[in-house]
């Protein structure tokens, strides 16, 4: 007797005490590949796509597998868009404002000088416009975002020398991971190189590199800049609050079971939230560790924060007179932001001021 007539004639009980449902039910084994622009020394971004992939394991039960692998082993940091536009894999994770040499609103995913912070930026993708926006411009590159963690407002940068007014910046050859602010700080004579992190303790070693900005004391230390850059500046500007992500291919995610997509969905959640904390747990430490060891810690002059201001806002304005859609995403962003803005003057900004100057 088949399959079919047993199931016809015992009914739902007699198959499953028959053992053969999980036959008739069986899903085939998934297995995707994950590209990410990051090396795996750094436990909070690379490990971000670690925990994901742990995720979706434990929730399919195996059935659903992800294989992580860093920037270099499948393909350069920075292939990894084309690699998902030609279909070779199903995910990335890495940093949209790495690729504003393909669009500049590339930049509105991840980070943009002077923009939101990690909780705006939440709440303008998932309540907000923001995803919406986003994927829709995305679609043409054949794939759909989802966090993999924010890094909160970002350090300002090593440099090799003092930085003490707007004239310092000029012709100072400096690393920035890519995106709007690059073309601000070359506003203000630096001259901007877009290079993978790994590449880049050599680079001030050898002073083919006058400064770098990466990302915050945790990552920083395990690069070794203060090695090689004493002066360690703040805040970062142009990174109020940096989303890394997880680009999924438009076609492997929509052959997935419904089932399968809740998994992903809910995995890359958790893995968001836990490098967002690895970073809030972890910096502080860190940093205390960096000033013990002579860096010099410095925050930028009101000058500069000044000429970055108004070099942003013109590059913003250059760029919204070239493309509509760019307008709109980023006109859509500041709306929401000076909302955010209105909230934060009675909500977190007073408590913060009165609590950093309190004797705890």
């Amino acid at each position: 007797m088949d399959r079919r007539s047993i199931i016809k004639q015992a009914g739902i009980a007699g198959v499953l005490a028959a053992g053969v449902a999980p036959a008739v039910h069986a899903q085939a084994a998934i297995r995707w590949r994950l590209a990410s622009s990051f090396p795996k020394s750094l436990a909070t971004i690379f490990g971000s796509a670690e925990m994901l992939s742990k995720t979706v394991k434990a929730m399919s039960g195996g059935k659903f597998e992800i294989s992580v692998h860093p920037a270099g082993e499948l393909m350069p940091a920075f292939g990894v868009v084309d690699a998902l536009q030609g279909d070779t894999i199903e995910m990335a994770q890495t940093a949209a404002y790495y690729f504003t040499g393909k669009s500049p609103i590339f930049a509105f995913s991840c980070a943009v000088p002077f923009g939101l912070t990690a909780r705006q930026t939440d709440a303008w993708k998932l309540h907000g416009n923001g995803r919406k926006l986003l994927d829709a411009f995305f679609a043409q590159y054949n794939f759909r975002t989802a966090s993999a963690g924010n890094t909160g407002t970002q350090m300002g940068g090593w440099y090799r020398k003092e930085i003490k007014s707007v004239a310092d910046l000029k012709g100072l050859k400096m690393r920035l991971g890519g995106g709007l602010f690059g073309e601000a700080m070359a506003k203000l004579g630096v001259v901007a190189q877009n290079m993978p992190a790994g590449d880049v303790y050599q680079a001030l070693e050898k002073g083919t590199l006058d400064a770098t900005e990466f990302v915050g004391p945790y990552d920083d230390q395990k690069l070794g800049f203060n090695k090689v850059a004493p002066f360690y500046y703040y805040p970062g500007w142009w990174e109020g609050g940096a989303e890394l992500e997880f680009f999924i291919n438009n076609k492997a995610y929509a052959k997935l079971s419904d089932e399968n997509k809740a998994i992903l969905d809910a995995a890359t959640q958790v893995a968001a939230r836990d490098m967002t904390a690895k970073y809030d747990a972890w910096n502080p430490i860190a940093l205390k560790q960096l000033v013990a060891d002579k860096t010099k810690l410095k925050p930028f002059p009101k000058a500069v924060m000044d000429a970055g201001f108004k070099a942003s806002m013109e590059v913003f304005a250059e760029h919204e007179a070239k493309s509509a859609e760019f307008k709109k995403i980023h006109q859509d962003m500041r709306a929401f932001q000076r909302d955010q803005i209105l909230w934060n003057r009675f909500s977190e900004f007073p408590f913060n001021q009165y609590i950093n100057a309190a004797k705890i």
